[in-house]
């Protein structure tokens, strides 16, 4: 795929159609003094199925994986893009269930930080014979991550196969054939792995936690460009025979453009993932494009004065790794891009009711330690691949308001007190009454330092809010958490296939927040039916003068036109404009979303629209979605 780097477009440069990340094991150190992230990232891949035939037999076709196929021929006959399957666990022996262990016998760190001296200014792995091999004019296969603003120190083949209870994986008896050959007999077992059913999630995230522990078995050669990271093994031609299961050795620079070192509102050191063009590439390598969704798992130490969020399921408390030193663990078993990945570290302040202590905001309940099924409560199966749905879970669809928590700078505390506390158990009831189940077992919310660029951002399980909604008093406050309410259904539950049509995220919150705070705060029919034209009026407005004032190329709501959705061969694409600094000013594709949403809701009823959204959400939640094949499109 060749990119013209002048323009603004930002390219995304993951050769997905030949391989998907599964799952992401993250083990990283912070020092605020450097304002440097370091340490590993293992990520565990699954090629297409056009790769593997019956009876061992190889196939040398073109390099299509069979999944990417699915999923577009999905989006064309069903509306939506299928997430990668999302399995996982029952506690097993050996390592406590998600408790935060530290590395193991066979941790190929080098204490003494040698590694810091292999990184090359050419961005060449210093591996023998790395420097004496030009990988682009190879005919290996090359593994495309998205990568920019990184130091990769390592790359190396993980051997999984060592991994104690990982025989349980070598059973089968496609696995004894295969275990002449060490590489194929690791991808095999990553592959057995990452397909695990989705009622063993649990077990699943056990074995991904070992293998991420597990010592190298050879180095893979690298190079780094301005936006990619390319892997290849010598010798390795296909994707099938590609190592399944690497771990990169990194660190992130300072200036970093996917987060932001600062300080709070208190003055004290915090960084956070800033939502930036760039999304994650920053902190992790990765793949970007939206297809390629997984799950994840974090470990994270900070100096104990830190408090760390992150996009998990669980409420994650800290254990003590060293003197001084916390290390904190999360984990998702939704599939999600890794662009919705958030965290933030900083001297938070927990706010509290004082009738509320932190048992009443765990979940617990939500996904039993011991589950022994994925329950099955509707006669409606999910559209999606499986992996453990709230949708599908009686308590979670009963689940008015879901477990929460407030964060913010100490200097902050009372004005949450004061404005935001209870304002967000109402707009959850709200959201939940016009939405139906919420898609996230829990929430955090934080309140985010000055430099913060907009007034909120959401991701999975955690939400950010600038500090001048707190100034607006209740209305200003209760909007904008509405909004940022509305994207754990519409920008996260469902995303948009190709990224482009941000108005699938950004219209759809936009008009959500208006009927959600007024059901927040139960305002009669017609108060609420003023309150919104009148919100109807000044967003014309604005519409207008944007219209007048801004490049007409960035007023499309698909700027892809007739080649949204489609990608490379390899499955690498560009976002158009991407780049481009004056649309981070602009709210043209919320507003005109927005309003193409209130047309349709005036035609059919507010009744007819919300009960057809409900529909939606139940067919499409977990998917990707197209605004050309959108029912109502």
């Amino acid at each position: 795929m060749e990119l013209d780097f002048t323009k603004d477009d930002l390219p995304l440069m993951a050769n997905t159609s030949h391989m998907l990340v599964r799952h992401y094991v993250l083990d990283l150190d912070v020092d605020f003094k450097s304002h440097i992230i370091g340490g590993t990232i293992v990520l565990f891949f699954e090629t297409g199925r056009i790769y593997r035939k019956e009876g061992n037999e190889q196939v040398e076709g073109a390099c299509h994986s069979q999944l990417d196929e699915t999923c577009h021929n999905r989006v064309h006959q069903a509306c939506c893009v299928p997430v990668p399957n999302a399995s996982a666990c029952s506690t097993k022996s050996g390592c406590n269930d998600f408790a935060v262990c530290g590395k193991g016998e066979n941790d190929p760190s080098d204490k003494n930080g040698s590694h810091g001296n292999r990184e090359q200014a050419s961005g060449i792995s210093s591996s023998k014979n790395c420097c004496d091999i030009e990988i682009h004019g190879s005919e290996d296969f090359l593994l495309v991550l998205d990568c920019c603003d990184l130091s990769v120190l390592k790359v190396e083949e993980v051997d999984v196969a060592v991994v104690p209870g990982i025989e349980k994986f070598i059973s089968s008896a496609k696995l004894m054939d295969a275990s002449e050959d060490s590489g194929d007999l690791r991808n095999q077992i990553v592959h057995e792995l990452v397909t695990l059913p989705a009622d063993l999630w649990r077990e699943q995230f056990h074995y991904y936690k070992c293998c991420s522990q597990a010592p190298a078995c050879g180095e893979l050669l690298f190079v780094t460009g301005p936006w990619s990271l390319e892997i290849r093994k010598a010798g390795v031609q296909l994707p099938k025979d590609f190592p399944q299961a690497i771990r990169i050795w990194y660190k992130t620079k300072p200036e970093g453009r996917s987060f932001s070192w600062t300080t709070d509102q208190s003055d004290r050191p915090c960084v956070y993932t800033v939502g930036s063009p760039i999304n994650n590439r920053a902190l992790f390598p990765c793949q970007e494009p939206p297809v390629a969704m997984s799950t994840w798992q974090a470990t994270v130490r900070a100096d104990a004065c830190f408090v760390v969020l992150m996009s998990g399921e669980n409420a994650a408390e800290p254990t003590e790794s060293k003197k001084g030193v916390f290390s904190w663990f999360y984990y998702v078993t939704m599939p999600m891009p890794a662009s919705t990945f958030a965290i933030a570290i900083g001297c938070w302040a927990e706010v509290r009711r004082e009738a509320c202590g932190t048992d009443a905001q765990r979940n617990d309940d939500d996904f039993p330690l011991f589950s022994k099924a994925d329950v099955r409560i509707f006669e409606q199966a999910c559209g999606h691949l499986p992996y453990p749905c709230r949708f599908q879970d009686s308590v979670a669809a009963a689940q008015v308001v879901i477990p929460h928590r407030l964060f913010a700078p100490w200097h902050l505390k009372k004005s949450c007190e004061e404005v935001l506390l209870q304002l967000i158990p109402q707009c959850l009831s709200a959201a939940y009454s016009l939405l139906g189940t919420h898609p996230f077992s829990r929430l955090d919310i934080l309140i985010v330092p000055p430099n913060f660029s907009s007034l909120g951002m959401a991701s999975p399980h955690i939400i950010f809010l600038s500090q001048s909604t707190l100034t607006g008093g209740n209305h200003l406050c209760g909007t904008r958490l509405c909004h940022e309410i509305a994207h754990a259904w519409f920008g996260l539950a469902i995303g948009a296939y190709d990224w482009t049509e941000e108005w699938l995220s950004e219209g759809f919150a936009t008009h959500l927040e208006d009927a959600i705070w007024s059901a927040a705060q139960q305002l009669p029919v017609d108060e609420a039916k003023e309150q919104r034209n009148l919100k109807a009026l000044l967003r014309w407005q604005r519409l207008r003068d944007e219209i007048q004032n801004s490049e007409e190329d960035l007023q499309i709501l698909r700027p892809n036109k007739e080649n949204t959705g489609k990608v490379s061969e390899s499955g690498a694409s560009v976002i158009k404009h991407g780049l481009n600094a004056g649309k981070t000013f602009l709210q043209v594709h919320y507003l005109k979303g927005y309003f193409l949403l209130w047309y349709f809701a005036g035609k059919a009823g507010e009744a007819t629209y919300f009960a057809f959204l409900r529909k939606f959400v139940w067919d499409f939640h977990g998917q990707l979605i197209l605004s050309q094949v959108w029912p109502i499109g």
